[in-house]
C-alpha cells in the first residue's frame, strides 16, 4: 500500500524568530528525499515539524490525508519513525531493550521477529547484551537506527543519520536506508554531505534561511550556481570517469 507524507506552507516561529517560512515538502512510498542546506537553514526544525514534535505556526502536515495534529501518539508512531540527531539514554538498557523500544506502538506477536530482523540488518546482534552507554558513538548510531527499523513504519524521518559514522559505516548505513526505499518505504533525511545526497536521493529539498529555495532531482537542483549562493562558497560540479557527478569546493582562480 502506498503511503505519502505531505507538508504544505509550513511555518514555524519561536519567540520573534521565524525558523521556517512557507515550506512545502513531500515524500511517497519508494522515495528518498534529502533535505539540504547550510547550518541554521532550518533543516532539523523542518524534520521536527514533519514528525509532529511541536505545533506549527502555519501550514499543515498530513500522512495519507490525515493531519498529524489530529492523530494520537500511538497512531502517529505507527505511521512514522524518527531518528533524531542525538539520543540520550540515562538508564542502563541493553541494546536489545533499546531496539525493542521501537515496538511500543505495536506490542504484538511480531515483536521478537521485528527486533531480531532489525538488529541483524544493522549488524548489532553481537552487541545485544551490552548496555547502550558502553557502545562507541558509531555503534550507538546503528542501534538507534535498528530501533527505528523495529518500529516498522511506512515513513522514516532521519536527522543527520551518518554524522558520526566513518566512511565504511556511512556506506553500509545508507545502503540500508536505500534498501528500505526499494522495499517501498518513504525516507526523508537531513544530510550535510552533498555527494551522498547526489548518490542516494530520489529528490532533494534545499533550505536557506528557513525557506525552500529549490526542490527536484539531485542532478537538476545541485548546480554550481545554486550551491555557491546558498553555501557562500564557490562550488563546482565535476564528473568521475564513469560519469557520476562530484561536488567540490572551487578554489580555482
Amino acid at each position: 500500500m502506498s503511503t505519502s507524507l505531505v507538508a504544505r506552507n509550513v511555518g514555524v516561529v519561536r519567540g520573534a524568530v521565524r525558523l521556517l517560512d512557507d515550506v512545502n515538502v513531500s515524500v511517497q512510498s519508494g522515495e528518498f528525499v534529502a533535505v539540504l542546506g547550510p547550518n541554521g537553514a532550518g533543516k532539523s526544525t523542518l524534520l521536527g515539524a514533519l514528525a509532529g514534535d511541536f505545533p506549527l505556526t502555519s501550514g499543515s502536515v498530513a500522512i495519507d490525508g490525515h493531519d498529524i495534529a489530529t492523530l494520537g501518539p500511538r497512531d502517529l508512531a505507527r505511521l512514522r519513525a524518527v531518528l533524531p540527531q542525538q539520543i540520550v539514554i540515562s538508564f542502563p538498557f541493553t541494546v536489545r531493550e533499546v531496539v525493542a523500544m521501537g515496538r511500543n506502538p505495536w506490542r504484538d506477536e511480531n515483536d521478537d521477529d521485528r527486533v531480531e530482523a532489525a538488529m541483524r540488518r544493522l549488524n548489532v546482534e553481537s552487541l545485544q547484551s551490552r548496555t547502550y552507554q558502553t557502545l562507541s558513538v558509531g555503534e550507538q548510531a546503528r542501534v538507534s537506527m535498528a530501533r527505528v527499523l523495529a518500529q516498522d513504519t511506512p515513513i522514516l524521518l532521519l536527522d543527520e543519520p551518518t554524522a558520526v559514522l566513518d566512511i565504511g559505516q556511512q556506506e553500509r548505513f545508507l545502503a540500508v536506508a536505500r534498501s528500505l526505499v526499494d522495499e517501498g518505504r518513504g525516507v526523508i533525511a537531513v544530510l550535510h554531505d552533498l555527494n551522498v545526497a547526489m548518490r542516494f536521493a530520489s529528490r532533494v529539498v534545499v533550505l536557506h534561511e528557513g525557506r525552500c529555495v529549490a526542490s527536484g532531482a539531485p542532478r537538476d537542483v545541485l548546480t554550481p550556481a545554486l550551491l555557491s549562493n546558498v553555501y557562500h562558497q564557490r562550488i563546482r560540479v565535476d564528473s568521475t570517469s564513469d560519469g557520476r557527478p562530484v561536488i567540490l569546493p572551487d578554489h580555482r582562480a
